[in-house]
């Protein structure tokens, strides 16, 4: 693949470009692009040409641009992405019927934990996260629960920072990372209060693979205004095994990729 003159190749500044959209602005301007991603105008400019015509970026009639519906079509075929929504909705309704707040199906991905899946109704406390956005492990409940059941290897990593605070109760000392993350596995779940947002708290169980791995993490979004947790831990926990014991085989591939990373 050919190099640009700093060593950087063609695709890494692609990616750049594509990391440049985010849930909050789905739509940019060129000049928005070349500063988010640090590139020229210029060269800004000719990759994302070239990504319209693959499909991946889409251009409006004002000539902004967007991620395109290419970028949407790969997405689906990533096999977890896919297997964990289809075995998992299920459960998850019946959870959401059950809480009535926000139920969210996230995965590690790196030092981060994304949002595959996301229940909601009318009436339902805020939350800020979407489906296919992404926050650091140690900042949300799911993110906490899937890194207490990492690799001591990556723990360590996430403790080394940056640990970024989103709101007073974001915890950003690593001693006290590291104390949460091994009650969490302790306990067997996550609750997080006001971590996000001091009007909410984030309860999350682990989902595992037939071979005892916790693959992802199922969570709910509910009101920071009393004392819930008897009543939303037993359901998660259940909705959370329900997933468990339907979910297929994951490959030994995907699991090592995502332990290393």
């Amino acid at each position: 693949m050919s190099r640009f003159a700093t060593g950087e190749s063609v695709l890494s500044r692609a990616v750049r470009i594509l990391d440049a959209f985010t849930a909050d602005d789905p739509i940019l301007q060129i000049s928005e692009i070349a500063a988010r991603s640090g590139l020229h105008r210029a060269t800004a400019s000719r990759l994302v040409a070239e990504l319209v015509t693959h499909g991946l970026l889409t251009r409006e009639d004002d000539r902004r641009v967007r991620v395109g519906v290419r970028m949407w079509e790969l997405g689906l075929r990533a096999s977890l992405a896919q297997t964990l929504r289809e075995f998992a909705m299920p459960p998850m309704k019946s959870a959401h019927a059950a809480i009535g707040h926000h139920i969210q199906l996230g995965v590690r991905d790196r030092h981060d934990v994304i949002c595959l899946e996301r229940l909601s109704a009318p009436g339902a406390v805020a939350n800020s996260t979407r489906v296919g956005t992404r926050i650091p492990l140690h900042a949300s409940s799911s993110g906490l629960l899937l890194l207490a059941f990492a690799t001591p290897e990556l723990q360590e990593r996430v403790l080394a920072g940056p640990l970024l605070s989103y709101s007073p109760n974001t915890i950003t000392q690593p001693d006290r990372l590291r104390r949460t993350i091994a009650d969490v596995r302790q306990r067997g779940f996550a609750w997080c209060r006001g971590h996000t947002h001091h009007r909410t708290v984030g309860v999350a169980t682990p989902i595992r693979s037939s071979q005892g791995t916790v693959v992802a993490a199922l969570s709910a979004i509910i009101p920071n205004d009393e004392e819930r947790k008897g009543a939303v831990v037993p359901v998660l926990l259940a909705a959370a095994r329900d997933i468990s014991t339907v979910l297929p085989n994951l490959t030994e591939k995907h699991r090592s990729s995502r332990t290393s990373a």
